[in-house]
């Protein structure tokens, strides 16, 4: 789930330009132009010096909405679109998701400063944070592991401290080739859906994650760049909980759905 440009960043800069503005013209330019309309009374006074600028009259038009944008969008939740299959089957390419901002704390915009501390993401939560490799990139990916947490990864079977996590299979799909197994699995209380295909599985790995950090993997988890490849996820990178899919937009010149709005499990 890439992005193009720091949009956090210029929404901050417009608020602080069109906030500045506001507050210069309530202290100083407002104040000059009435001064001119009294002194209109004995001399001539143009309208254009006493009525407020076009930059002025946007600027607090502007203010208000953009700030409501910002608190919205950095201290409670956030949109999202999947570009990717990596969450199979949870999450299809196209879902349009909001990520609660505060289930794990506030943090400052821009900077991601945690100022408020409150819940901990847990076993099984769909998180979004960004990318290790480059904090540009914002990644979506279920937690496996905790701090403390023994994870280990065997013939495609996960273990969690020295227990296998409980699987069931739902389906071979397609049925008539079947190229992947649709199961069930249990992480704590929480009971999603995975894929697994049959490609051969890779020598058995183990992770023991670090204070402050957490194990993420896909659902779709033959198909998914995550913890098993790049490492943990650091706590100051977590953007927020994954929690509802309000629309589905597959492509441009597609209809928008909203067939399977719902929270995500």
């Amino acid at each position: 789930m890439g992005i193009e440009f720091n949009f956090p960043l210029i929404l901050v800069i417009l608020v602080f330009a069109s906030g500045s503005i506001w507050l210069l013209d309530i202290v100083w330019l407002a104040p000059r132009r009435r001064q001119l309309a009294v002194s209109g009374a004995t001399e001539a006074v143009s309208d254009d010096e006493t009525e407020a600028p076009a930059w002025i009259e946007y600027s607090r038009s502007f203010f208000p909405v953009l700030a409501l944008v910002l608190v919205l969008r950095s201290f409670l939740y956030e949109p999202f679109q999947i570009p990717s299959g990596s969450m199979l089957p949870t999450l299809k390419v196209g879902d349009f998701i909001l990520v609660n901002k505060f289930t794990y704390g506030l943090r400052l915009p821009v900077i991601g400063t945690k100022v408020v501390s409150l819940n901990d993401p847990q076993r099984g939560d769909v998180l979004v944070f960004k990318f290790p490799g480059d904090n540009s990139i914002n990644y979506i990916k279920r937690v496996i592991g905790v701090p403390g947490d023994r994870i280990g990864y065997v013939q495609k079977q996960l273990y969690i401290n020295g227990k296998k996590v409980p699987q069931q299979l739902i389906a071979r799909l397609p049925p008539a080739n079947p190229q992947i197994q649709l199961l069930t699995e249990q992480l704590g209380e929480v009971d999603h859906q995975i894929y697994r295909d049959y490609s051969p599985a890779a020598r058995g790995q183990e992770w023991v994650v670090p204070e402050g950090h957490y194990f993420v993997m896909g659902d779709n988890r033959d198909n998914s760049n995550d913890s098993r490849f790049w490492g943990f996820v650091p706590d100051e990178l977590v953007v927020g909980k994954a929690q509802l899919v309000w629309m589905h937009w597959d492509k441009f010149w597609s209809l928008p759905s909203f067939a399977n709005v719902g929270t995500i499990d």
